[in-house]
């Protein structure tokens, strides 16, 4: 079994969850350990290996691991049946099959796992800050909803992402959120300079899922960015001058 990170408020009845980290799988060199992303520059056999041995830990065949190209959107595709190879442009996977894994793909990005127990509809999502600003969340339980779910029943974790001490972003970044919604201001503190702020990913994520309804939602706890040993991150790359870096996978199933 692949080290993973899972959350007790997920650990309920007919579905099993994993937030996967790095670690236990064949890539190499930048990418080293369990890299799921087919678009990276990684060996692509090693990739496809990974992603068999992270279907493996839910005991299905890597036929059955459905993720998306993801395009930092507010798109939720919904999969009556396993899309295999084919990934389609959207954000987050939702689906009432079971033995069909969702999953989401990220490196500092926050993902989302979701799911209603009682209607049996699970749910993975990507959400970096375009996805969360435009409403990858809200869009991701709206789809859910359309199967059968009820906001009030769904239960959603944020997984491994970048943490706000993590997160410096300039003034204009920060005004985005302003335009949007004035409120947005809590999820921003001040950076190292006047022209710099602290931005709450995970925070802000949380807040648009309880927006949309949800009553249980909380974040696990760990920041891609400064734990190397477990997580890929975009940023902590970029700051090493590295010219890539692996994606993390974070998955759910019915069962």
């Amino acid at each position: 079994m692949l080290p993973v990170l899972t959350s007790s408020l997920l650990d309920l009845p007919g579905l099993r969850h994993a937030f996967f980290t790095r670690q236990g799988g064949v890539s190499q060199g930048i990418y080293a350990g369990l890299n799921v992303g087919q678009g990276s520059g990684d060996r692509p056999e090693d990739v496809a290996e990974n992603r068999r041995l992270a279907s493996d830990h839910f005991g299905l065949p890597v036929a059955a691991l459905s993720t998306a190209y993801q395009i930092h959107s507010s798109k939720a595709l919904i999969a009556d049946a396993s899309w295999g190879t084919v990934r389609p442009e959207g954000d987050a996977v939702v689906t009432a099959t079971p033995g069909l894994i969702c999953g989401a793909l990220a490196a500092d990005c926050a993902p989302i796992l979701l799911a209603d127990p009682n209607a049996r509809i699970v749910a993975a999502a990507h959400a970096g800050w375009k996805g969360a600003l435009s409403g990858i969340a809200e869009a991701t339980v709206e789809a859910m909803v359309q199967k059968g779910a009820r906001p009030e029943h769904i239960v959603a974790v944020v997984g491994p992402c970048i943490s706000q001490d993590s997160y410096e972003v300039g003034l204009e970044f920060e005004a985005r959120f302003l335009a949007d919604e004035h409120a947005n201001a809590a999820f921003f503190k001040p950076g190292e300079s006047p022209e710099k702020r602290y931005f709450d990913l995970p925070g802000f994520v949380l807040a648009r899922l309880q927006r949309a309804g949800l009553e249980s939602c909380a974040w696990i706890g760990a920041d891609t960015c400064t734990d190397a040993q477990r997580f890929y991150s975009n940023r902590r790359a970029f700051r090493r001058g590295e010219p890539d870096f692996g994606r993390l996978l974070s998955a759910i199933t019915l069962v």
